[in-house]
């Protein structure tokens, strides 16, 4: 199984504790990562390994922090554009990104 990273869709994998947050089966997008006994972030989860995925759902209009164990990886989210500074990218099917000429 990939690990997601940052802009990948991703599902919230149905468990009894995602299924009482009420989050099990949506959809969502990685927005970040963090270590939770370093910055103090809520996770949904065990996160055994003192690291948990930032997961936008849209059905619920919130952010959340989970561990890795309940994210699974939809795609990459190809298509996907970004713009840093005056350059953008554009995402593909494999995951990478390429600067998309000015």
């Amino acid at each position: 199984m990939k690990t997601p990273s940052f802009g990948d869709n991703v599902r919230i994998v149905t468990t009894p504790l995602t299924m009482e947050k009420g989050v099990a089966g949506l959809m969502g997008t990685v927005c970040g990562w963090t270590v939770p006994s370093t910055t103090g972030v809520s996770v949904i989860g065990a996160c055994t390994g003192d690291f948990a995925f930032n997961v936008s759902l849209p059905d619920r209009n919130e952010c959340f922090w989970f561990s890795p164990e309940l994210i699974e990886l939809v795609d990459h989210a190809p298509g996907t554009e970004i713009e840093i500074g005056k350059k953008k990218f554009i995402r593909h099917a494999d995951g990478e990104w390429d600067e998309i000429p000015s």
